[in-house]
């Protein structure tokens, strides 16, 4: 996967030598297309890494990560161990002109200093390369810290934005109903979790999280605009990490999907798609790797005894079925099958994103820019009945009216403006009033379009 690097500076020579990356990126450029890398900062990997052989100073003792022993940001030596990482992420978009970086899981970088070395790096990447252009600097980042995404003038002062995992588990609860783990946080009212974030930002602002032990978990967030957050319904790690690496597609009925995809695709905060994700790719994505020996067994033996805590693999003999991350037959079912996307569904699927991509490039981007914070709201409808509201940077309103549920329900209203988008049936004409299952209608109230408000 790339996530246990051990030279950071590196490109791995499977994709080529550093000139062929470089020359993607300006591919990419010349296409209109940015390129963010995915940089990992919290822990490097346990094959082939020998710092802590002739580099000591590099680990610490003082904190534990799910992956042993710390990187030293905050204690004797640290301002060396800084500054690599530092000069890694300069590295990255001087040497090679990334357009920005997302960073892996900042959470698990334990730093008690002040300033701590997430500032740091952004301040000299704000100082450097992003006094001549836009760089943008994504966080993964369990904590929601919403004070490493503020803004001064509409600007992100330090960090552009970060990936709302609260987005997801509340879609995902949603659409497919599964309340283990993780889910168990967002699965009493998960419509109000989706409107807190669609429209704050954070599910969890400072609210105690019962799957971390009832220990808080966030910081106000709904002062920040919709662009700090990035929006998904799947992900390397949501996908991959499933015991058998199910998409979305074969979780969720096509009445579900649809709906939880017409939210995401058009709701202002700028939406992630997963690899397949866009024609409904129809192979999984399981965790892969390629280690041998004694690391070999041990990464195959511990994947199924993280398991171990879920019902449906309480039973040894149901963790053995997990798909073995050494074998080469778990990295080939993995990949994508492109011969597929002239069938159905998946040409049906691929039609669709389209279409609302193209839709909100044409209506809804041109008119983000000046939008600010605290300027949408939501409210309930029944059960699983949402209506939310953005005031977007040109003046217009932006709603939607939404009934996640595999059942009808009455009490819609109907917004000012154009309809924008809905799902098929009629979700719109009925409005106000009642709403199918899984219907989905956006519209827009603009200036000079019959009045806003």
């Amino acid at each position: 996967w790339g996530y246990d690097g051990v030279l950071p500076f590196a490109p791995d020579s499977a994709y080529g030598e550093p000139e062929d990356l470089k020359e993607l990126v300006q591919s990419a450029h010349r296409r209109g297309l940015m390129v963010l890398l995915d940089v990992v900062y919290n822990h490097f990997g346990p094959d082939g890494n020998y710092l802590h052989a002739y580099a000591k100073p590099f680990f610490t003792e003082r904190h534990h990560t799910p992956w042993g022993a710390a990187v030293n940001f905050d204690g004797p030596g640290s301002s060396t161990v800084r500054d690599f990482f530092i000069h890694n992420a300069l590295y990255w978009l001087e040497e090679f002109h990334m357009d920005g970086l997302r960073l892996d899981a900042v959470h698990a970088i334990l730093d008690d200093s002040d300033p701590d070395f997430l500032s740091d790096l952004a301040e000299a990447v704000r100082g450097g390369p992003g006094r001549e252009r836009l760089i943008h600097l994504v966080l993964e980042n369990d904590l929601n810290q919403a004070r490493r995404l503020t803004r001064a003038s509409g600007a992100a002062v330090r960090y552009t934005a970060q990936w709302n995992d609260d987005i997801h588990h509340a879609l995902h609860v949603l659409a497919c109903g599964e309340s283990d783990g993780y889910y168990a946080d967002y699965a009493e009212d998960p419509a109000r979790h989706l409107g807190r974030c669609l429209t704050e930002g954070f599910a969890y602002q400072g609210e105690a999280s019962a799957f971390r032990g009832g220990e808080p978990r966030g910081e106000p967030s709904a002062d920040l605009p919709p662009l700090a957050f990035v929006d998904f319904l799947q992900t390397h790690d949501q996908v991959g990490n499933r015991a058998f690496g199910e998409r979305l597609a074969a979780l969720a009925t096509a009445e579900a999907l649809r709906a939880a995809t017409t939210v995401l695709l058009l709701a202002p905060s700028p939406p992630l798609l997963f690899m397949g994700e866009e024609f409904g790719a129809g192979t999984p994505f399981l965790y892969f790797c390629d280690f041998r020996g004694e690391l070999a067994d041990a990464v195959r033996e511990g994947r199924r005894r993280e398991f171990s805590r879920f019902r449906q693999f309480a039973d040894p003999a149901a963790r053995e079925r997990i798909p073995d991350p050494n074998s080469e037959e778990t990295f080939a079912r993995s990949r994508l099958e492109w011969d597929t996307l002239q069938q159905p569904p998946h040409r049906e699927w691929l039609e669709l994103h389209r279409s609302l991509l193209a839709l909100r490039r044409d209506e809804i981007v041109p008119r983000l820019y000046g939008i600010a914070g605290g300027a949408a709201r939501f409210s309930r409808v029944g059960e699983r009945g949402l209506v939310c509201a953005w005031h977007l940077g040109d003046g217009s309103w932006l709603h939607l009216v939404a009934n996640l549920a595999a059942h009808g329900a009455d009490g819609f209203p109907r917004p000012g403006g154009r309809v924008l988008y809905a799902t098929p049936g009629g979700a719109a004409d009925s409005l106000p009033g009642s709403l199918a299952p899984w219907a989905v209608a956006w519209f827009l109230d603009a200036p000079g379009e019959g009045g806003s408000r």
